[in-house]
């Protein structure tokens, strides 16, 4: 799942029903890490191309909360090392 490219289309939803935002998975990512707690329970990407999930052996279409954790993480270990001078 890790592998998910960031310009990847992608739709954040969210379970209350409010307006989903449809852009790049980096967008929707991006979004979801300034969600409070309580958004953040509520919010799912769902993804244009299945991606494997740690420890499964079937692709999925829907990221839950805890695996756009793991992408937000992941966001920002790329973002510190983009900013790392040579």
């Amino acid at each position: 799942m890790m592998n998910i490219p960031w310009d990847q289309p992608a739709t954040l939803i969210d379970l209350d029903g409010k307006t989903p935002i449809i852009g790049t998975i980096f967008d929707c990512v991006t979004h979801f890490s300034l969600f409070k707690p309580f958004a953040k329970e509520q919010a799912r990407i769902l993804l244009t191309r299945p991606a494997f999930r740690p420890g499964q052996k079937t692709r999925t279409w829907v990221l839950n909360p805890n695996e756009i954790e793991m992408l937000v993480e992941k966001w920002a270990v790329d973002i510190e090392e983009a900013l790392k001078p040579d």
